[in-house]
């Protein structure tokens, strides 16, 4: 979906009592989804066309970002946004295998990452 309709999506859900505006961060989709923007770049769209609702992502994957980068795009979109950011985060998963396409995937996690998602690793 491209910037623009989500946050026209958005205004109109601010409009009809809607709490909140969030947006998956993946880099693969399945049917019926063909292409999704940025979640980043749509949330600083919606973020400008709206004035009340809460946004955010609703689960970035630390394990395919900058982490300085996430920082600065974070504060950055929390002040656009006048403090209405709810920053979702986790590890990801490799279920659909985007992670692994763009080799992030760590071969080995660390002890915490593996008892945090009862992997076993």
């Amino acid at each position: 979906m491209e910037p623009r309709l989500l946050a026209e999506l958005a205004q109109s859900a601010e409009r009809n009592g809607w709490d909140g505006s969030f947006l998956w961060d993946h880099l693969s989709h399945r049917p019926p989804v063909r292409a999704v923007a940025d979640p980043w770049v749509a949330l600083a769209a919606i973020a400008y066309a709206t004035e009340r609702i809460r946004l955010g992502p609703l689960v970035t994957p630390l394990s395919r970002r900058r982490v300085h980068k996430l920082a600065r795009e974070t504060v950055t979109l929390d002040h656009l946004s006048a403090g209405r950011l709810t920053l979702g985060v986790g590890l990801g998963s490799s279920g659909s295998g985007e992670i692994e396409r763009f080799g992030r995937w760590p071969t080995r996690a660390s002890g915490r990452a593996c008892s945090m998602t009862g992997s076993g690793c």
